[in-house]
């Protein structure tokens, strides 16, 4: 599948951005020789002045990121569940380079409930913990099988009962599979929502409650979407590229990484920074250039 840009090599490439998103982010990463000015401390605020901040953020976020998806490649709703479950301990760009020879082989809970282990084992050994999640797809593949008549289960309490499935994967499938709306709790969205200042919960699952309580259902799934995708490319972990940040007038932690403008640009990862996504086979509205199959060298 081409998309904008999928021509370009990975050398020569610049930022595929393009719309609002671009003069967004191109307004906040704008050169500015000018010093930078010392971010004002964050006065504390009122739970209905942080609700409303949030509610914010997520409306920027919609702008930023209108292609925001989720980034493992299926097809169907077993495929999906396979790869969440694959997904864990490792990126969803590997988990994608992983699945296009695994459901060559097992295309159907039939077939993957009957696999070899060894042979499952090492079609997936390079998502790491190979042997886990073998053992896993074997036992929830059968499940599948015998207890749901091979279909994967559009009930969050029929999908947790399914071995190496939680509460986050089984609300990735529902919200992307099923159109049942749900808040994925995942590294970066844990890490933002504390960030932002909209939870101080640690455990997913009260983080999950109290960011539900925040906004209505019909915003759960793309705004965990959107707050992924803004972990990944902008809010990182360790060096957030703040002065790149199209919300960082939003964010009480503005300054806790790079403030220059022209040195948060250079932070940007994935379309944002002109390189390719995570996906192998993206949306057909994804700006970026396509991953490339495993064994490539473009990881």
């Amino acid at each position: 599948m081409k998309t904008a840009g999928a021509t370009k090599s990975a050398g020569a490439a610049k930022p595929a951005v393009t719309g609002k998103a671009a003069a967004k982010v191109v307004k906040a990463a704008k050169a500015d020789t000018a010093p930078q000015k010392a971010p004002r401390p964050w006065k504390p605020e009122s739970h209905l002045a942080m609700v409303r901040r949030a509610r914010r953020i997520n409306r920027e976020l919609a702008e930023v990121y209108p292609y925001a998806h989720p980034e493992l490649d299926f097809r169907n709703p077993f495929e999906l569940l396979v790869a969440t479950v694959l997904s864990a301990q490792t990126t969803d760009l590997r988990v994608n380079q992983t699945t296009p020879a695994l459901f060559a082989k097992y295309p159907t809970p039939e077939d993957m409930a009957a696999a070899v282990p060894e042979q499952l084992e090492e079609i997936i050994r390079p998502t790491g913990f190979f042997r886990a999640k073998a053992k896993s797809l074997l036992g929830l593949s059968a499940a599948l099988r015998d207890d749901f008549g091979g279909q994967v289960p559009g009930r969050l309490e029929d999908l947790v009962r399914l071995p190496g499935v939680g509460r986050k994967t089984a609300n990735v499938v529902l919200g992307n599979a099923f159109g049942v709306p749900g808040i994925t709790v995942d590294t970066h969205f844990g890490r933002l929502v504390r960030r932002w200042k909209w939870t101080e919960q640690e455990d997913p699952e009260k983080v999950e409650a109290e960011i539900c309580a925040i906004f209505p259902k019909s915003e759960w799934t793309m705004l965990s979407h959107r707050v992924v995708f803004h972990g990944r490319r902008i809010c990182h972990s360790r060096k957030p590229a703040c002065g790149a940040c199209p919300i960082a007038p939003l964010c009480p932690a503005y300054g806790e990484g790079e403030t220059d403008p022209e040195k948060a640009k250079k932070l940007l990862k994935y379309e944002m920074g002109g390189y390719p996504g995570q996906r192998l086979a993206p949306p057909p509205d994804y700006p970026g250039r396509p991953a490339a199959p495993l064994g490539t060298g473009d990881e």
